[in-house]
Parts: structure tokens; C-alpha cells; sequence
């Protein structure tokens, strides 16, 4: 269409880089329909549970204090109990991020003595210091919570040999991380997940195991839940929050596991009972509805990333042609140069502080320093367009995200300009 072309290049987008993107989406009607199938299923699976639950105006009533009988906040956690068929679950926006989440989760479920085994490799950055890999005040290891992981085949597939050897009486909590965080192995798909949960616990049957579901929610029509997972854990400010829920995590579970998590939260003896809405629930209602179909335009974004950069010569995780089980493409840029055109490209993209210039820095928690574009109408919003990294190599660009497809598909034609217009890639 002329009129859009016109108006892309008064954004930025030449002719070029707009025909490059049109070509590569001629292949993608199959892809995008199979994920709007998806989308409906999950569409559906939400709305049932609102409506089983008999969510009603009286839920959206802000509470304060110490939040006793708070309609909306416990009608809530049952729906989202529904949507991943626990027993029960704890969402509050008491819950920082995804990495207090899983801190929740983890020491809640633990006690000094015990072993926490990750038969996935190497957990994602933040939640090194949490357990104690990298030294931090009040990590599990301070608290005598003992590590040990089984790393992934050459393949990125799991060494059940190996987990089989790690797996002992000791062993308390295995931690599963479902997408790939700052590495590029592959993300696990619900069923290899489910497959892996079977096995460790043909092992140990009583073992406990958490899966970080981050980034993964409404992918797929089934969740690590479904498959056996003791604990499922995530951010409202990734998928499940649909864009408008302005903080909070999840927990969902068996109930011994999610009360537990819950006294931790708050403390022994008041668990679930206590916790103030803040007047945040129609923003966590509303976006756990639209959640699904947020979800599939970003992952349309990422599968549109992919068929973008991998014919330029660029190695793409998962690749153009591979099914998605999160909604994160990881693209290796070869150089800090191109992170830094790459992320250039998505800011200028973004509907808040486009204006705004992305380079490396140091961050909590990270050893390396990192770059993040994030023109987000929440801070630090990982469902909004945004692309982040750490700079190590072999530099690669993590994307995710865009509220909406047009949205997505803008900012990845943009950040390929910035690569053009920095003569880091000539199509």
C-alpha cells in the first residue's frame, strides 16, 4: 500500500528495507494462521474460567491495608488456577518481577540441607545470585541450600545419563527453565518438559519441580502445569499480563507448594490472607484476558525476526523455519556494533522515549554489562517491543514482544535499518 509505504519512510524505513520485509512475509500466512489457532484456543480457555468464576464488576474494588477478603484478588488466583489446571496459585503484585517469583518459589521450598538440581544448565543471570552461584547476601547457598546442575548436550537436548548420576535422597526441588535466557540453546517445547518432569520423577517420585515459565505462556495450548510440574511461575509484566498489568507475579501449583510460597511472601501464619489489591485489578483482569492474542503478536514478531535476519547470513534461535515454544528470537550479531544498531532500531520504534538512545551499561544483577531498548508504558515491560542482551559473545540480541503485530513487525523493519544505515548489512 502507498500510503503506508510513505508514511514508513517518514519514520525512517527506506523502500528497501520495506520490500526486503514484505518478501519475507509472502511465506509466513501459514505460520501466522497456525498461531492465531492458538491464540483462540487459549482465547477460550481464559474466558471459561472467567466466567466459571463468576468475575464481576465487584472484583475490579481497589482494597488497602492488609487486604482482608479481597473478592478480586482471590477470584483472580482461582481463574488463574483454572487456566493452568492447579490446585491452586498466588498472583499479586506484591511480586516484584519474574526473579522474585522463582526466589519466592524456591525458598519456600527449600530448607538448609536441601539439594536444588538444574538438569537444564545454567539458570539465567539473575537468578545466579539468587541461588548462590555467583556470592550474594541471603542467596540459598547463605541459608545452606546445596547447587548442582546437569548441563545440556552439544545438541541442546537433555543428558539423562546425567541426570539420572545427580539425581540423589538429597535432592529436594528441580528447577526447569523453560525458555533460553541469555544463551542461545534452544527453548523447550511443553512436552519435552513434560517428558523430562516424568523422568526425573520415575527417579526420585517425590523430587518437587518448578518450572520458570517465563516468556512461554499461551504459546502453546498446554503449560509446563499440564504436564506434571509441581510449581509454574512467571511475571505479569511478560505474557500474562497482556501489556497492562503494571507489576506482579504468579505461582501456580499443588496447594502444599503455592501455601507455602505464600507464607513466604507474607509471613508464617498469614500466607494468602493478607495483600491489598492497591485498586490494580482490572488492569491484571484485562490483561490476562487479552494475554493470548498479545501473546501471538509477538511471537508472530519473533518468527518474523527470524525470516528476516537468518537469510542475511545471521544465526537465528530457534531458526526461520523451527516451531516456537516461547516467544523470544535470539539473533547472533557477531559484534557489539550491531546490539548496538540492532537495539538503536527498536527504540526508535517504541511508542515511549523513541528519542531515546540504548548503549551498554552495567545492571543489577548481571556479571556482563548489558544493552536493553525498552519504549515501554510499563518499566521494564518484556511483553512490549523490546530487544536486550548481554555484550559477550557471540553478541547476540534478544527480541521479544510488541503489543501488537503492526507494532512488532514496525520495530523489526526499523532495527534492520539502523543495521543498513551503519553498514553492518547490505540486502
Amino acid at each position: 500500500m502507498e500510503e503506508l509505504l510513505e508514511l514508513y519512510q517518514t519514520m525512517g524505513i527506506s523502500p528497501a528495507v520495506y520490500a526486503y520485509g514484505e518478501k519475507a512475509l509472502e511465506g509466513l500466512k501459514d505460520r501466522f494462521a497456525a498461531i492465531d489457532r492458538v491464540a483462540e484456543y487459549n482465547q477460550a480457555k481464559v474466558l471459561r474460567a472467567m466466567q466459571k468464576n463468576r468475575v464481576s464488576a465487584a472484583c475490579f474494588v481497589p482494597t488497602s491495608g492488609y487486604g482482608y477478603d479481597d473478592l478480586g484478588r482471590d477470584t483472580l488466583e482461582r481463574v488463574y488456577a483454572d487456566v493452568f489446571h492447579t490446585e491452586s496459585a498466588l498472583v499479586r503484585p506484591q511480586i516484584t518481577c519474574g526473579t522474585h517469583a522463582l526466589t519466592v518459589a524456591l525458598s519456600a521450598n527449600l530448607l538448609p540441607g536441601d539439594e536444588l538440581l538444574s538438569p537444564v544448565g545454567l539458570p539465567y543471570d539473575t537468578l545466579q545470585e539468587v541461588i548462590g552461584i555467583r556470592e550474594s547476601p541471603c542467596s540459598l547457598a547463605e541459608y545452606g541450600v546445596v547447587y548442582r546442575q546437569v548441563d545440556l548436550l552439544p545438541d541442546g537436548s537433555f543428558d539423562y545419563e546425567g541426570i539420572r548420576k545427580a539425581i540423589n535422597p538429597k535432592t529436594k526441588l528441580i528447577t526447569i527453565q523453560r525458555s533460553k535466557g541469555y544463551a542461545t540453546r534452544p527453548t523447550f517445547s511443553t512436552s519435552q518438559i513434560g517428558e523430562l518432569i516424568a523422568f526425573c520423577k520415575s527417579i526420585k517420585p517425590d523430587v518437587l519441580v518448578m518450572v520458570d515459565n517465563c516468556y512461554g505462556e499461551f504459546v502453546e495450548t498446554m503449560e509446563p502445569s499440564d504436564v506434571g510440574a509441581d510449581m509454574t511461575v512467571g511475571s505479569l509484566i511478560k505474557n500474562p499480563g497482556g501489556g497492562l498489568a503494571p507489576i506482579g507475579g504468579y505461582i501456580c501449583g499443588t496447594r502444599e507448594c503455592v501455601d507455602r510460597c505464600a507464607y513466604r511472601l507474607s509471613a508464617p501464619g498469614l500466607g494468602k490472607e493478607v495483600g491489598a489489591n492497591l485498586g490494580l485489578m482490572t488492569s491484571l483482569y484485562q490483561g490476562f484476558f487479552l494475554a493470548p492474542t498479545v501473546t501471538a503478536s509477538a511471537e508472530k514478531g519473533a518468527v518474523f525476526a527470524a525470516n528476516l535476519y537468518e537469510p542475511l547470513g545471521f544465526r537465528c534461535v530457534p531458526n526461520a523455519t523451527e516451531s516456537r515454544h516461547d516467544i523470544i528470537q535470539a539473533v547472533e550479531l557477531g559484534s557489539e556494533e550491531g546490539m548496538i544498531a540492532f537495539c538503536k532500531g527498536i527504540q526508535a520504534a517504541a511508542p515511549v522515549d523513541s528519542f531515546a538512545t540504548p548503549y551498554p551499561s552495567d545492571m543489577p544483577g548481571y556479571s556482563d554489562k548489558v544493552i536493553m531498548a525498552a519504549g515501554a508504558f510499563v518499566q521494564g515491560s518484556s511483553i512490549e517491543l523490546s530487544a536486550d542482551g548481554p555484550i559477550r559473545p557471540p553478541y547476540a540480541v534478544y527480541f521479544q514482544g510488541g503489543l501488537t503485530w503492526c507494532s512488532a513487525k514496525l520495530g523489526i523493519l526499523m532495527s534492520l535499518q539502523k543495521m543498513v544505515d551503519a553498514g553492518l548489512v547490505s540486502l
